[in-house]
């Protein structure tokens, strides 16, 4: 196998792709025109709230040529997550007085773990081929992750702008390794989400306002984990006890009862955050915080906005003492933001008992 056999790379692509750990591997081109437009609107109607990095570096993000001059192709896997915990996962959203958690933040960051996989990867690929250019991405730069992995044969982006595989459902996470290879690429995935509207009906805060049109700054997701600030106070009660990240759009989607998912250790529960209360968690002071996430996701919030989540969600929670001392020992916490929505919390629980 040379560079000049293109096909033959193409297949050991995927080869080493399983042989890696992911469980899905396609190869795209690197035209994204259209997508280039939907985000250009995206972004002139100001729905991406205070997350200003998705304005920066031009179009950079639509044409990988611009990012990494050269790149000819994209090579994009899929690595399957989580549990077949649908039940349960509803079980927690039902119980107020528990904590829930995204998914996907349940165990370590995949970042990590996804990206030193990729790059192994592709040192593979270059001891059997020779050297080429190539770069790897977890989110990590401004790529149109999604739309390049539809083009790669993937899935389809659904009207909850997540990916879909029809064979797999949407639980998995995506990574990307430009190179300057012209290998050959992938059917583009053909889109099935029909007539049904699902996702839009279930969004807690009516964050999708069109099919494919998500406004970040309704989205529970963005609230909780990327905005640093109060969250409007009109939300709160819609954001239930999610006291990081959404699943409701992917856990009502019919394609996920293909879902396929994987026992990966790095991606079990920790720190029993798949059954614990909310004043269990609110109990965490910094130092317990910080040991407690480390190599995980929910570290990027930081102790602030860990503590303003709970705290919002501890307001949504049935009126009882456990709920009311954990409020309390907060009430003159030194953070502003967290003191301001234990305040709030407080005074839910003293209407509801009027």
């Amino acid at each position: 196998m040379t560079p000049a056999d293109p096909l033959a790379m193409a297949t050991r692509v995927r080869a080493l792709a399983r042989e890696f750990g992911f469980q899905r591997c396609g190869i795209a081109g690197i035209e994204l025109g259209e997508d280039e437009d939907h985000l250009r609107d995206w972004l002139a109607q100001g729905l991406y709230g205070t997350m200003a990095w998705m304005a920066q570096h031009g179009d950079k993000r639509s044409r990988p040529q611009e990012l990494i001059p050269g790149t000819l192709r994209v090579i994009s896997v899929g690595l399957d997550y989580g549990r077949n915990d649908g039940d349960e996962a509803w079980d927690t959203l039902r119980d107020g007085a528990r904590a829930y958690v995204a998914r996907y933040a349940l165990g370590r960051d995949y970042h990590k773990l996804m990206r030193n996989r990729l790059q192994k990867l592709a040192e593979r690929l270059q001891q059997e081929v020779g050297p080429f250019g190539h770069r790897v991405f977890v989110d990590s730069a401004p790529v149109l992750e999604r739309a390049l992995a539809r083009n790669a044969g993937l899935g389809w982006i659904g009207k909850h702008t997540c990916l879909i595989d029809k064979d797999g459902g949407s639980w998995f996470f995506l990574g990307e390794i430009y190179v300057d290879l012209p290998l050959p690429v992938d059917p583009p995935a053909s889109a099935h989400c029909g007539s049904c509207v699902r996702c839009i009906e279930v969004c807690p805060t009516q964050a999708i306002v069109a099919p494919h049109r998500l406004d970040a700054r309704r989205c529970i997701s963005y609230l909780t984990i990327e905005h640093d600030g109060p969250i409007p106070e009109e939300l709160r009660p819609a954001i239930g006890n999610r006291i990081f990240g959404c699943d409701d759009c992917q856990l009502v989607c019919p394609w996920n009862k293909f879902a396929r998912r994987t026992d990966e250790p790095d991606f079990r529960a920790r720190n029993d955050l798949d059954t614990a209360s909310l004043a269990q968690l609110f109990a965490w002071d910094e130092d317990e915080f910080l040991r407690r996430t480390e190599g995980s996701p929910i570290r990027r919030s930081g102790h602030e906005r860990w503590l303003r989540n709970i705290a919002v969600a501890l307001g949504n929670a049935p009126t009882t003492p456990e709920t009311l001392a954990a409020l309390a020992s907060r009430r003159d916490h030194a953070s502003p933001l967290v003191r301001e929505h234990v305040q709030w919390a407080l005074e839910r629980h003293a209407l509801s008992d009027t």
